[in-house]
């Protein structure tokens, strides 16, 4: 059963959470490194957990799991063995689910919203790179090859019981593509697919959001389409421009509003919950149901996003 067109039966609006890595940083976590919040998994869950939780506290009906930069290969290559490897993306789902279960288990925190979703976060070929391709998408391997990488951890995720898989940060529709028929193995499973967006229409690799959203619309397993970690400014117009070349869902998780420096590896700029509330509201109204927060968003944020959306 397609996880997401059954809460939005009874729900009008998905409310996902807000960046995990910038948060684990805020909490004192040191993530400067390639495997990036995927080191954390090894060193302290915990705190992880305790992330996923708040963001359920602050009014979130998804979890997406600490997976994004977590590959056997990028273990591995960090000396990790591959049995630790796998160990660890599984850690990544069992963390976010006790996290759900935990703050589920409580009926006050049951009022008026859906069963909270675990999302297995799949994250690009260029974040396991670790270079910045994932904003380019100008990596030169196959589609076959790209079927390759992914597959192993797609299993992992799916056996570990995900509820959905987020494939996020896509920066290409070669990537998308190969993602759709690694599906095929796994049946019964289904993805929402974002995108990286460089402007108001096009993707990362310049190809255009209404060519890639055309596309998908042909599969039944990509439950939702749409753009995350993004600038704000553009997402009202690729909202537009998905739903005139598809009638699936539209989730949009973009950053803060803050622009990432890739050489200083520093964040400038404004951010402020009330004003990200209010763009969240207004890509609701375009046509958005699935709204979240990508880097530098914060459980504040996803709550300001709850207070009008549960009304």
């Amino acid at each position: 059963m397609n996880p997401i067109n059954n809460i939005l039966k009874n729900f009008p609006l998905i409310i996902l959470d807000g960046a995990l890595a910038t948060e684990l940083e805020r909490l004192g976590c040191d993530i400067n490194d390639s495997l990036w919040s995927a080191k954390i998994l090894a060193q302290n869950p915990e705190i992880i957990e305790k992330v996923h939780y708040d963001y359920f506290a602050s009014g979130a009906d998804c979890a997406i799991t600490s997976s994004y930069q977590a590959t056997i290969e990028g273990y591995v290559e960090k000396g990790f063995t591959e049995l630790a490897a796998i160990s660890l993306i599984k850690k990544s789902v069992e963390i976010a689910k006790k996290a759900r279960d935990d703050f589920w288990s409580n009926p006050l925190n049951r009022i008026n919203r859906p069963t909270p979703l675990v999302a297995g976060s799949v994250g690009p070929y260029g974040a396991y790179l670790a270079d910045g391709s994932e904003y380019r998408g100008d990596y030169k391997i196959s589609e076959e090859e790209l079927i390759e990488f992914h597959r192993p951890r797609v299993k992992i995720l799916v056996d570990a019981g995900v509820d959905i898989l987020a494939c996020e940060t896509i920066p290409s529709l070669i990537e998308a593509k190969a993602i759709t028929k690694l599906l095929e193995e796994f049946p019964t499973v289904y993805c929402w697919i974002s995108f990286s967006a460089k402007n108001d229409l096009q993707i990362s690799d310049g190809t255009l959001i209404s060519d890639c959203a055309k596309y998908l619309d042909a599969f039944a397993q990509v439950a939702a389409i749409g753009i995350n970690c993004s600038a704000p400014t553009h997402i009202q117009s690729l909202i537009e421009e998905i739903k005139k070349n598809s009638k699936k869902p539209i989730v949009v998780y973009p950053n803060s509003g803050e622009e990432y420096d890739a050489h200083s590896k520093t964040w400038h700029g404004n951010s402020c919950s009330e004003i990200y509330s209010c763009s969240a509201k207004s890509w609701f109204n375009k046509g958005a149901q699935l709204i979240g927060g990508c880097c530098r968003t914060t459980p504040e944020d996803i709550k300001a996003i709850a207070t009008w959306a549960r009304k």
